[in-house]
């Protein structure tokens, strides 16, 4: 059994299970929204399709075209990166700034890159440009999952943000300090810190003891 949480909106209640890693399940209503799906973190046989599927980047831990393709249905819009088209058909493709209503949600691509953390000198683990993040709109909630990034000067102008999703494991994404810099700058209600691998999550409780208006949650998402 996977655990989950309730957010209040204005209208249906947003569902969030956590499956693991990078890869979530959002059930709004009738809608059915699957992130990054990958075999490794769910038994999909047990869950239901997708209306949407979102895929952060073409990386093997967020991207599994065979998974993707287990969970389409007749209707499913699947919104992928440029770089994931030459593995899947059919797809939405969704640059950095692109805003579309899909399914009656509204879908932003952010930005998602590495200026710190590289392979090698002027070799990002993400380069600017390639991979997303998405902030959803759900009736009065905006969920902000940032897929695989640092604290970037575009998140930190973000607005209005309910629930964020920010990724936390070295040497591929941010330190428990990275993570905690950026929300004090966009101030989501809720912080959920992912894709934490074997990081300490305590720590980023610890730095943001003194922000008391952002909630902090833990789940299991290595």
């Amino acid at each position: 059994m996977y655990a989950s949480d309730i957010i209040k909106s204005s209208g249906e209640d947003l569902k969030i299970t956590f499956l693991g890693h990078g890869t979530l399940m959002f059930t709004f209503g009738s809608i059915v929204m699957h992130v990054d799906p990958v075999s490794d973190m769910a038994d999909y046989t047990n869950l239901p399709k997708a209306d949407i599927i979102l895929v952060t980047h073409e990386h093997f831990d967020h991207f599994e075209p065979k998974t993707i393709e287990m969970l389409r249905k007749g209707s499913t819009a699947v919104v992928a990166t440029e770089s994931c088209t030459q593995q899947i058909n059919d797809c939405i493709v969704m640059k950095n700034g692109d805003v579309k209503a899909i399914q009656g949600l509204k879908i932003e691509a952010m930005p998602a890159y590495n200026v710190v953390h590289t392979r090698s000198p002027g070799n990002p683990f993400h380069p600017q440009g390639v991979g997303n993040g998405y902030v959803i709109t759900f009736n009065d909630k905006k969920v902000y999952i940032a897929g695989d990034t640092e604290n970037i000067p575009e998140m930190k102008e973000l607005k209005g943000i309910d629930v964020a999703f920010l990724p936390m494991n070295l040497p591929y994404t941010m330190t428990p300090e990275m993570v905690a810099d950026a929300p004090r700058a966009f101030r989501p209600n809720i912080l959920y810190p992912y894709h934490f691998g074997s990081t300490d999550t305590s720590k980023l409780i610890d730095l943001l003891e003194d922000s008391k208006e952002i909630e902090v949650r833990i789940r299991d998402m290595q």
